[in-house]
């Protein structure tokens, strides 16, 4: 990177970072109703793991099978609470937590979403240790999608991530996952790239065993360091004399040319825009579960974190809001567009049409510098991305899941309270 582009990422981070702080002011104690709306993408959170890596910052508890059982039941009381409130949804992502944690569970779960909505599409995700063929065998026509959260193939980084002794060393890994791809109609494999001790060799092999166990999807998320998961990463790997991230992602984009770019982190063998950001291309969303996040009507709907207020309020026939955050349309646009943006290209006619809005005079200074700065290009009404486009919005998303993962302390502390 040059001068320049190192001051454009730079203040880019800063002023994101700046916005988000300001805008993300909760309001507390006010239960707001959810209104029934179409073409809305449902979400559903599973917070159980066996295993809590050092990175990861998502809310979860360790698993107990009489709670998680105990928390499905609810869950699907709350979806039929939300069929009850005219939702229609098409798409279900499920995330956590290890989703495929309890698979008998989750399939009953699946089949009531299918039975109440018409769902087209399910995307869930895994860790290593629930991806046996015959288990995956059971959700043949309903998951769609399965992505697995490898993170790596190198052993030493698997070990200080608390990953080695749970799920396996890299040999182990690569025959678990030889023996899964293939079953349900997409995999994808999830990795992180630039650890602190990482270096072009390590990275290097982790793409070509992924490319060579020939999933459908290949995933490469930089580590986000939070305030949730920094200290931990610190003591487990250190400071690291060298931020590699835009090197490291140069050389991911150059050894994927050959992949289609599903968004500024995600390739595919065919594009395709149902990946693990559901964020970029699912403007508006329902979360069920505790600890889940919906965003509708211009607010950020926040669930109970904790497990017993969150049976309360749906036994009580209640949604499961906590708390929530309002943004104003231009807030709203804002965000639109970053998520466009970060999926690779911004049809202006299409955002103009959906938010009643001139996308090029509420950008105003911003869009002028993208364009002189050739960062993006517009043609035909379509803004595209460069490659530091991609890097840019690679920066900016990573820093709006950080600052995501603030809200998530704040109503974790309150558990521990």
């Amino acid at each position: 990177m040059n001068l320049l582009q190192k001051s454009i990422i730079s203040y880019s981070s800063y002023y994101i970072k700046k916005q988000l702080e300001k805008k993300f002011i909760l309001k507390n104690d006010v239960m707001i109703e959810k209104q029934a709306s179409k073409d809305t993408m449902l979400y559903i959170h599973i917070p159980f793991c066996h295993t809590f890596c050092t990175y990861c910052s998502f809310h979860k508890f360790a698993y107990e099978e009489s709670k998680c059982k105990q928390y499905f039941k609810i869950l699907r009381k709350e979806l039929e609470l939300l069929h009850s409130l005219g939702y229609s949804f098409n798409t279900l992502y499920v995330g956590g937590g290890t989703t495929l944690i309890n698979e008998e569970e989750l399939l009953i779960t699946l089949q009531l979403c299918k039975k109440l909505f018409p769902i087209k599409e399910i995307s869930c995700e895994s860790d290593p240790n629930h991806i046996d063929e015959n288990k995956l065998q059971m959700f043949k026509g309903y998951i769609d999608r399965l992505s697995c959260g490898v993170q790596s193939f190198n052993d030493d980084i698997l070990e200080k991530t608390s990953r080695l002794a749970k799920f396996g060393n890299s040999k182990q890994l690569i025959k678990k996952l030889e023996k899964a791809i293939g079953i349900l109609p997409t995999f994808s494999i999830d990795l992180i790239f630039n650890f602190p001790f990482e270096n072009e060799e390590i990275l290097l092999n982790n793409i070509n065993i992924a490319k060579s166990l020939n999933p459908e999807q290949i995933t490469f998320y930089p580590l986000m360091k939070s305030n949730i998961t920094k200290k931990a990463i610190a003591a487990k790997f250190g400071q690291g004399a060298k931020d590699n991230e835009y090197l490291f992602y140069k050389i991911i984009c150059d050894e994927f040319s050959d992949y289609k770019q599903n968004n500024a982190w995600s390739f595919s063998k065919n594009k395709n825009s149902f990946n693990d950001e559901y964020v970029s291309t699912h403007h508006e969303y329902i979360g069920a579960g505790s600890g889940a996040f919906s965003f509708q009507n211009n607010k950020l709907l926040i669930n109970a974190f904790c497990l017993d207020e969150y049976e309360k309020l749906i036994n009580t026939k209640q949604n499961a809001n906590i708390s929530y955050i309002d943004f104003t349309n231009e807030d709203v646009i804002d965000y639109v567009f970053l998520s466009e943006f970060f999926s690779g290209s911004v049809d202006i006619n299409k955002l103009n049409k959906a938010y009643n809005c001139d996308i090029i005079k509420h950008l105003g200074i911003n869009y002028k510098a993208l364009e002189f700065l050739n960062i993006t290009n517009t043609k035909n009404n379509i803004i595209n991305t460069t490659f530091f486009a991609r890097y840019l919005a690679l920066v900016l998303m990573k820093e709006f899941y950080i600052n995501m993962d603030k809200l998530r302390e704040h109503f974790k502390k309150a558990i521990n309270q």
